[in-house]
């Protein structure tokens, strides 16, 4: 039998070790880095502030990583087998990185290295896995909670009163919008893209009154906007569905005695435009909103979830399913008014308590409805794909 015959590598380690920690990339990911125009990756996380604000006070210790598009929540995994970082000798072995047992010791005590080693420099007992939950990630929730509320007084024909200090006569340049901005988004833990989708859907705007703020309308204000956008429109002849210019549209809404005091901001109607108008021709933020053209099926759908927030937010102040209709038709252009019907509004978005009244529902409880734990047989499907063995024991008991 031929003896066989192995060359001799020694394992050695340092000490102290080195701190490493591995993460384990997704595919697009790395996609993304390899690409010969790789972005800058962002480590967000909320203020303590902000995170107890929008979610479990026991969970806010965490950091997202963020790429222009994208949001991955960072999760430690551990692991029962460690994981070694090697480091190869190259043909020189170091006496003083390495400690070496008596046995390898000559009788002379001179040290009989092997010509080749490698060596551990650091030991790993978890890794980082990047995770995108099921419904992903929006920045709504951190918006609302750090955006100033912008609402309107109410009177007989509907029109909005501005409170003094959201009143703005002097616009700010587009540089100065773009960096207070950017300032609200720092402490957002989510990508820019997603940062941007949350403000338009908010109708968010920047404004200055008697000092610079960002604001979020609410579904009140949002709604009197409307209201005097389609009324501008049909006095002054302008086609809502064709393309139009937003400035000829501004002009439309003001009275001749509001020239030099205009009903709301300029911003709050750029921002309520640039929400409803056509999704391809919706110019980005940092972008003048020039041109716009609304389709009637989208821009109905919108106001009438506007018009059931603003009027029956809650279970406690639900209306009646006729009035409701009734009043969401009058507030479209004539030829739009076939748009109200129920089937046409967001699913989930509203609730009724009973067969003959509605009320909306925010889109934080539909995502909790949503959340909600499956039971039965789907439940146990779930828990059997899964590789957590305490989804696996929960569902068993």
């Amino acid at each position: 039998m031929a003896t066989q015959v192995s060359r001799s590598i020694l394992f050695t380690h340092t000490r102290p070790q080195q701190g490493f920690r591995l993460l384990e990339l997704t595919p697009e990911l790395e996609e993304l880095l390899t690409s010969k125009d790789a972005p800058a990756l962002e480590l967000k996380s909320p203020s303590t502030a902000l995170a107890q604000a929008v979610i479990d006070p026991s969970a806010q210790d965490y950091v997202n990583l963020c790429t222009p598009t994208q949001t991955y929540r960072i999760r430690q995994v551990q692991s029962s087998n460690s994981i070694h970082i090697l480091r190869p000798s190259n043909g020189e072995i170091s006496k003083a990185d390495i400690k070496v047992v008596e046995e390898e010791a000559g009788d002379e005590g001179t040290l009989n290295l092997p010509d080749e080693a490698v060596t551990t420099i650091a030991k790993c007992s978890s890794t980082l896995e990047l995770h995108i939950p099921p419904g992903g990630f929006s920045a709504i929730p951190f918006l609302e909670k750090s955006l100033r509320l912008y609402d309107r007084r109410s009177d007989d024909d509907g029109d909005i009163a501005m409170d003094d200090s959201a009143a703005s006569m002097d616009p700010l340049d587009a540089a100065a919008v773009r960096k207070i901005r950017e300032g609200v988004w720092v402490d957002i833990p989510v990508s820019r893209a997603q940062c941007e989708l949350g403000w338009m859907e908010l109708c968010a705007f920047v404004d200055a009154g008697e000092e610079v703020g960002c604001w979020r309308p609410s579904a009140r204000a949002r709604l009197g906007v409307w209201r005097r956008l389609v009324e501008g429109a049909v006095l002054q002849g302008i086609d809502l569905e064709k393309q139009f210019l937003v400035g000829d549209l501004w002009k439309s809404v003001l009275d001749e005695d509001e020239a030099a005091e205009p009903p709301f901001p300029r911003a709050l109607l750029e921002a309520v435009v640039r929400r409803i108008c056509v999704v391809d021709e919706r110019p980005a933020l940092a972008d003048e909103v020039k041109w716009a053209s609304f389709d009637k099926v989208e821009c109905a759908q919108w106001v009438g979830e506007t018009y059931l927030a603003a009027i029956a937010p809650g279970a406690s102040s639900a209306i009646g399913r006729s009035d409701f209709l009734r009043a969401w038709k009058d507030c479209l252009p004539e030829p739009w008014r076939g748009e109200a019907v129920l089937s046409k509004l967001t699913n989930g978005c509203y609730k009724s308590p009973d067969p003959t009244t509605i009320h909306f529902v925010e889109p934080s409880q539909r995502e909790q409805n949503s959340k909600a734990a499956p039971t039965g047989p789907a439940a146990a499907a779930k828990a059997k794909n899964t590789r957590n063995w305490h989804e696996l024991l929960k569902v068993r008991r």
